[in-house]
């Protein structure tokens, strides 16, 4: 019977946990021997007694080389990356693209390393991926933020002393993220302006009610597995150009743009923002990705002009209960894929498994292209 630990998240501000009581009495059905580290799901509201009567046994922390398989979070902390045993397996939202360190370390231990980043996006996998459901919860926690910072109503108001404008909002960014800000803005009763490089998703725009911004577009912005993909300068500067006038109108901007694995796109510039009114707020969430926002600063609130631009890296972890209901399904997937017999028997041949190989045996991998070993994305 192999064992399988759910950690404790040491990332700072970090409040998600791997497993629920309701994936661990799962985990425990496959055949696994379940183990939790004490408080692990504490700060999602989940007690070690929850736990406990799902079938899992509460450790102390520390026992990680004592484990097949490890289940968490957020990426490994420097003092988490040697803690395994040779032929362990961790799942996690590792950061393979950002992390050529950890990579190294785990390669060097033979550890194989599954990131929740890599599921490919296919429909035997749509049950296992993670960015969705965080990037939809990380879509409506920025328009609450936005709200609660912007000095004025997000809803058309009539009253005796006169009506109140609704607030207008621009979205940058139509995935899963920015479909949710849209969603919830117009809940809130907003105006609402999106762009999107990738002109085939006005429909889902339009549906939610919001208005697409369409885009003289030279080249197409669909990549690998509908990803939205970089542009060339050239492209990004015509954008800019026509989206100044509607940033300059907007009470709030949100900007949700991602390339997996590289640097986000730059869609807002110091001068943009400069044009936008006193009081005037910006979300970005590709903060930990370098920002959209010229002037983002990850996890920090900067003000330019009267306008407020938010950074946040780790949205998600701010409703740790729903988050982790959703993060730990998508991780029970996962391990269904791993396990035979109650014992850990990963199949490199499953597409699946060898789309999110980051280390194994080894090697260290983006996908399913071999690396060197020690090699970034």
């Amino acid at each position: 019977m192999s064992v399988a630990l759910v950690v404790q998240e040491t990332r700072p501000g970090e409040c998600r946990v791997a497993a629920t009581p309701e994936t661990v009495r799962k985990l425990v059905g496959l055949g696994l021997e379940v183990w939790v580290e004490e408080g692990a799901g504490a700060r999602a509201f989940f007690p070690d007694s929850a736990y406990a009567e799902a079938g899992a046994r509460i450790v102390p922390p520390g026992r990680w080389n004592e484990a097949d398989l490890v289940l968490k979070v957020g990426p490994l902390q420097d003092a988490e990356r040697d803690r395994f045993r040779s032929g362990a397996v961790v799942i996690g939202l590792l950061g393979p693209h950002r992390n050529p360190e950890t990579a190294a370390a785990l390669a060097a231990q033979n550890v194989t390393a599954l990131a929740m980043e890599l599921v490919p996006r296919i429909t035997r996998a749509q049950k296992m991926d993670a960015l969705s459901s965080q990037a939809s919860i990380a879509g409506y926690k920025a328009v609450l933020l936005a709200a609660e910072a912007l000095p004025k109503y997000f809803p058309l108001l009539m009253t005796a002393a006169g009506t109140v404008q609704p607030a207008r909002v621009v979205v940058m960014g139509a995935g899963v993220a920015g479909l949710q800000a849209i969603a919830t803005a117009r809940r809130l009763g907003a105006q609402v302006e999106v762009t999107d490089v990738r002109p085939e998703v006005k429909e889902q725009v339009e549906s939610l009610g919001g208005r697409f911004i369409d885009l003289p577009l030279e080249e197409s912005g669909v990549g690998q597995g509908g990803y939205a993909r970089e542009l060339s300068a050239e492209s990004l500067r015509r954008q800019r150009e026509i989206l100044s006038d509607r940033v300059a109108a907007a009470d709030v901007v949100i900007t949700t743009a991602m390339v997996p694995g590289r640097q986000a796109p730059r869609l807002l510039t110091a001068e943009m923002v400069g044009r936008m009114a006193p009081g005037s707020v910006v979300v970005d969430l590709a903060g930990e990705a370098g920002g959209n926002c010229e002037l983002s600063r990850p996890d920090e609130m900067v003000e330019a002009n009267g306008v407020r631009i938010f950074a946040p890296t780790n949205l998600p972890s701010s409703m740790p209960r729903d988050a982790s209901q959703l993060y730990a399904r998508n991780v029970f997937e996962v391990v269904q894929l791993l396990v035979r017999d109650g014992k850990l028997a990963p199949d490199a041949s499953d597409e699946i498994v060898a789309a999110m190989r980051w280390t194994h045996e080894g090697r260290v991998f983006v996908g399913q292209a071999p690396m060197a070993r020690g090699a970034t994305a």
